[in-house]
C-alpha cells in the first residue's frame, strides 16, 4: 500500500491534483481543505499522505485503484474515520472535508449535529450516526488546528501530534489536553512535537 508521496505538484483541480514522482504522474483525490492549501503551488515539491481505495462495481470486473492525498498523517486518520460512519464512503467523506480537522472533530465532540448537517453530503441522520460512532475518538483530532509547512517536508498538525506524544507516555486525556492548550495559548508556530513537549517540561509542567 502507497501510504506517503513526495512529487512536485503538477495540476490542482476542483477534487484531483498530479503529482509527478519521478517518471510517474498519479492522480490524487483530495477534499477541499487539501486543495485549498496546495493551490498556487504548482511546480513546488509537496508530500501526500495517502490512502488507497478501489472503486467501481466488484461483481462486473471494473475496479479502479484510487489514491487519496491529505498534508499530514492526522487528516489521514480522520479521514478513515469519518469513512467508517454507515453511509458515508470515501467519495461523501472527501466533499464533507470541507473545514479544518479540528473544527470538523470539535462539531463532532460537542455533539454539534446542527454545524456537522451543513457539510456537503451530511444531512441530519447521517451527522447523528458520526456522533454516535466517533465521539470519544475525536479529542487528538479536535486539537488539530496549527499546521507548519516546513520547506521541502511535508505538513504536519503539531498540536494533535504532541498530544498523542504525551498519552503515548502515560499523560491522561484531560492532562494531555490541558498541557497542550497551554501550548496553544502561548500562540507560538512550534515547529514539531519535539519541540512542543521540551517548551511544556521547561515549564515544568507534569500530570495531574
Amino acid at each position: 500500500m502507497i501510504k506517503r508521496l513526495t512529487g512536485v505538484l503538477e495540476r490542482v483541480d476542483p477534487s484531483t491534483i498530479d503529482l509527478a514522482v519521478g517518471a510517474e504522474v498519479h492522480e490524487l483525490l483530495v477534499p477541499d481543505l487539501v486543495r485549498r492549501e496546495l493551490q498556487g503551488q504548482t511546480g513546488t515539491t509537496v508530500t501526500l499522505h495517502t490512502l488507497e481505495f478501489l472503486e467501481g462495481t466488484p461483481g462486473r470486473g471494473n475496479l479502479v485503484p484510487r489514491l487519496v492525498g491529505f498534508l499530514s498523517e492526522v487528516e489521514r486518520e480522520f479521514f478513515d474515520l469519518i469513512c467508517e460512519v454507515d453511509g458515508v464512503g470515501v467519495r461523501k467523506a472527501l466533499r464533507a472535508m470541507v473545514r479544518p480537522v479540528g473544527e470538523i472533530a470539535t462539531a463532532i465532540e460537542e455533539q454539534d449535529a446542527s454545524t456537522l448537517s451543513t457539510l456537503p453530503g451530511i444531512g441530519a441522520a447521517t451527522a447523528e450516526r458520526m456522533i454516535a460512532k466517533l465521539r470519544r475518538r475525536m479529542p487528538k483530532f479536535a486539537l488539530a488546528v496549527q499546521r507548519t509547512l516546513p520547506a521541502g517536508g511535508p505538513a504536519a498538525d503539531i498540536l494533535a501530534e504532541t498530544f498523542s506524544v504525551l498519552r503515548s507516555i502515560g499523560h491522561s486525556e484531560a492532562d494531555a489536553r490541558r498541557l497542550v492548550d497551554g501550548l496553544r495559548a502561548a500562540k507560538k508556530p512550534w515547529k514539531d512535537p519535539q519541540e512542543a513537549l521540551e517548551a511544556i517540561y521547561r515549564q515544568g509542567q507534569r500530570p495531574k
